[in-house]
């Protein structure tokens, strides 16, 4: 946890940010059509007026300090925990592409749920992804077995924190249910839950969903780690400057902020920033610009100002496939968010083609990109053996310090030291067959799969969830 070195705000930027969202929650307000919800805001103190709901300055301040300044989402292994809060930083997957690019044939298809287990083994392998969220919407399950079949798949084959969003009020129960079952009891998963929820609540500009509003609740009443993610897209589901933008993204995270504190004090709900562009040529997403690293990083201040946990994103690119567009696209917002101190920054990994798309080889080459980003978090040691004095004193004027003990020492750990970038000459380059990167990313992706060997489930445990569910894989 460093202090972020990436601020697109400036302090009186962060100020004019949030006293703008008040006005806009006081003389705007927000759509509710959900009636438990409007109860809910209106125990908080909110005025509403029809489905309209209108919140004061200091309602806000109540949910601000009853919500937790810390989440910890958990691993299957406590290595993976994560400590949400601060500037910590933790980058991982994204999910719900409808498309994924076979690994065998290259060519592009619907999602299964054999990709899910397959991905969440790879993601298990690689050093850089912090952790899993559900990457693809299978379609080859049934909607009603969906959401219990998506988790299932992604735990039974990562020990790291797996998160999703869920269908259905029963999917969600579904989901509790075969978590409790592998942590041993309701309670236990409460306690150390290394599964949680995402919940789009929230339809930009100022509309409140009912049916993901509904999904909202039931996680909070399960005591479950739950994010409420909002995605405006400058230019159509919200202003076209990046400041109104931010203004209505932050608008609508305090309002759900109300939402979820009313319901219960102390309830562990994530700020879900996912502010990013439109292509005001067709309408379409976009996630490859330099302004969505600047929404995201300036979403990351925003979310420190409250002392608040943040889910953001970063990662994204318009490329359609993993070419030098999505390397460039990509390395920009990783490493803004990143410096900026965010601390879940999901979609870092495997998204192609503003989030419709998923390549088994991109998230090997992201695994690359991220490695990059944590050593520029690590900064540059300046302790007295970094300073290298005795060092310099040993090799003197002149002389090499290829074979210097601190050399030997330190080599491994002060350069970056990639797993799949190629460094070494064009000879040996052209020798080896001229190799494409993607292509020795799809090969090691291929690896992994074949050859890792799934963290599965005591036999007892698998046999009740089997016995209690129809699981497809």
């Amino acid at each position: 946890m460093r202090k972020p070195t990436y601020q697109p705000l400036s302090e009186d930027g962060v100020e004019a940010i949030h006293e703008a969202s008040l006005r806009v929650l006081a003389e705007v307000g927000v759509e509710c059509r959900h009636p438990e919800a409007l109860a809910l805001f209106q125990k908080a103190g909110a005025r509403i007026e029809g489905g309209r709901v209108y919140v004061a300055d200091q309602t806000v301040d109540t949910a601000l300090a009853d919500a937790p300044k810390e989440v910890t989402l958990c691993g299957r292994d406590e290595k993976h925990d994560l400590h949400l809060g601060g500037t910590r930083v933790y980058m991982g997957t994204g999910g719900a592409a409808l498309k994924v690019v076979d690994p065998e044939t290259d060519e592009v298809r619907s999602g299964r749920l054999a990709d899910i287990a397959r991905l969440a083994l790879l993601v298990d392998n690689l050093d850089y992804i912090d952790f899993f969220v559900r990457p693809t919407d299978p379609q080859d399950v049934p909607p009603e077995v969906a959401d219990v079949n998506k988790y299932y798949a992604s735990v039974s084959n990562t020990t790291k924190h797996v998160m999703s969003g869920v269908n259905s009020v029963a999917g969600m129960a579904q989901v509790v249910e075969l978590g409790s079952i592998i942590a041993g009891n309701k309670q236990k998963l409460q306690q150390r839950p290394f599964i949680s929820f995402i919940c789009c609540w929230m339809v930009s500009p100022l509309r409140i969903d009912s049916h993901s509003t509904e999904l909202l609740l039931r996680a909070i009443e399960h005591d479950m780690p739950v994010v409420m993610s909002t995605a405006p897209m400058a230019g159509t589901t919200s202003p076209i400057t990046l400041a109104g933008t931010l203004v209505q993204t932050n608008a609508e995270l305090l309002s759900g902020m109300v939402l979820a504190q009313a319901t219960r004090a102390g309830t562990r709900a994530i700020y879900g920033a996912v502010p990013s562009m439109s292509n005001l040529r067709d309408g379409s997403y976009l996630g490859g610009g330099p302004e969505f690293g600047m929404l995201n990083a300036a979403a990351a201040q925003m979310a420190q100002f409250y002392g608040l946990p943040i889910y953001n994103s970063a990662g994204l690119t318009e490329s359609k496939c993993s070419d030098i567009q999505a390397g460039y696209e990509k390395a920009f917002s990783v490493l803004q968010s990143a410096l900026a101190g965010a601390n879940y920054i999901h979609h870092s990994a495997g998204m192609l083609e503003a989030m419709s798309t998923i390549s088994y080889e991109q998230y090997v080459i992201d695994n690359e990109i991220l490695g990059m980003a944590r050593r520029c978090l690590e900064g540059i040691d300046t302790s007295e053996e970094a300073l290298a004095l005795a060092s310099i004193r040993r090799v003197g004027p002149g002389g090499n310090y290829l074979t210097d003990e601190l050399t030997l020492a330190r080599m491994r750990s002060e350069i970056y030291n990639p797993t799949l970038s190629n460094r070494g000459s064009r000879a040996e380059w052209e020798a080896e067959g001229r190799t494409d990167i993607v292509a020795v990313a799809r090969a090691k992706a291929l690896h992994i799969i074949a050859s890792a060997e799934p963290p599965r489930f005591a036999e007892d445990v698998d046999r009740t969830i089997r016995d209690r569910f129809a699981i497809r894989c």
